[in-house]
């Protein structure tokens, strides 16, 4: 059961009592635990041409062992040729900023109600000694259009439905390529993933705001997790960096690198690719003198969907993994916030 609703931290900043203790992580475990905000190197991850992978060159083919390479070590690539111009894409910041410097009673008119995750505010806490992620959001189903609640799609400032609507499409387009991508990658046909995620899947798009944090050493934006989608569509904020993604028990920062989208694989694409594709665990660190913006795409199999690896990927060489799973993510969303990882619970 959701416990009562939180301030928003842009509501927490402006009455300026001071940081309340619900942020503050405790140190775990034994030894000396590193500060959130401690220096990370780079992740070495490549920029992949979207227009080549679908083509029999041998440029096309050079580009496709880059993303079987990088999404079977790191889970995460950078896209560019995705056919999104690079001003839309500043569009879309432009609008997400403009909605999270309205007056609190404006954004309101769009607050997530107890009970669902839809909505601007803050996420569900499940727990009184749940500790809070620095962070406001805006989250919204956009696909399919008759799952669409308008209520939650702000009014003002002017042009973001519109926009959201067309950006929604325009991503419709580079998730069929890169399902197909991932397949051909695989030496699968390449309607392998696309008919498993079927023609009910749902896109979800979240708005994050982090503002400024007087304490980065110790509170952090979003919590270590790994997405419960297929995979995920990212515009990270082109100035400021937080992103964070862990390998080998290391962080590491996600590279930011303009005019492209990053696209992390997610648990269910794990399952599909019976674990040679990785759904890696990544959080938000957050910064004490820049507010940070992103906006993240969740492409989520339908609900009537059983998610499963592909048949041509088990073999006495690599056994089958997973079990077969229907409706991951009403599993993933309780799972988050104890810390937990739900793909455990889907290992044979």
């Amino acid at each position: 059961m959701e416990k009562p609703k939180f301030k928003t931290v842009q509501e927490v900043l402006a009455a300026g009592e001071g940081l309340p203790e619900r942020y503050l992580h405790a140190p775990t475990g034994d030894g000396e635990v590193q500060p959130l905000n401690t220096a990370v190197p780079e992740m070495d991850i490549p920029a992949i041409d979207l227009s080549l992978l679908l083509s029999a060159s041998a440029d096309g083919r050079e580009e496709l062992s880059k993303l079987h390479s990088a999404l079977s070590t790191w889970g995460v690539v950078q896209v560019m040729n995705h056919g999104i111009t690079e001003a839309f894409l500043d569009k879309i910041y432009k609008l997400t900023k403009e909605f999270f410097e309205l007056p609190t009673e404006e954004k309101q008119k769009c607050a997530r109600e107890i009970g669902s995750i839809q909505g601007y505010g803050n996420d569900m806490i499940l727990w009184d000694d749940q500790v809070l992620d620095w962070i406001d959001r805006l989250y919204i189903t956009t696909y399919p259009e008759d799952q669409r609640q308008l209520k939650f799609w702000p009014q003002v400032p002017l042009g973001f439905r519109e926009t959201l609507h067309e950006y929604t499409m325009m991503q419709r387009i580079v998730i069929e390529q890169f399902f197909k991508a991932m397949a051909r990658s695989l030496e699968l046909e390449e309607n392998s993933f696309l008919d498993m995620y079927g023609e009910s899947a749902t896109m979800d798009t979240r708005f994050n705001m982090y503002p400024p944090c007087p304490r980065p050493d110790k509170v952090i934006g979003v919590k270590p997790h790994a997405d419960g989608s297929a995979f995920t569509l990212l515009l990270p904020d082109k100035d400021v960096e937080g992103l964070q993604f862990q390998k080998d028990g290391k962080w590491y920062k996600a590279p930011v690198v303009p005019d492209t989208i990053l696209i992390n694989v997610g648990d269910q694409m794990e399952i599909m690719s019976n674990g040679i594709y990785k759904s890696p665990v990544h959080r938000v660190v957050t910064n004490r003198e820049k507010e940070r913006i992103s906006v993240a795409t969740f492409c989520i199999p339908g609900a009537d969907k059983e998610i499963q690896p592909v048949d041509e990927l088990v073999s006495e060489a690599r056994p089958r993994l997973y079990k077969t799973v229907k409706k991951y993510v009403e599993l993933y969303f309780k799972y988050y916030q104890q810390g937990r990882r739900p793909i455990e619970a889907a290992l044979i």
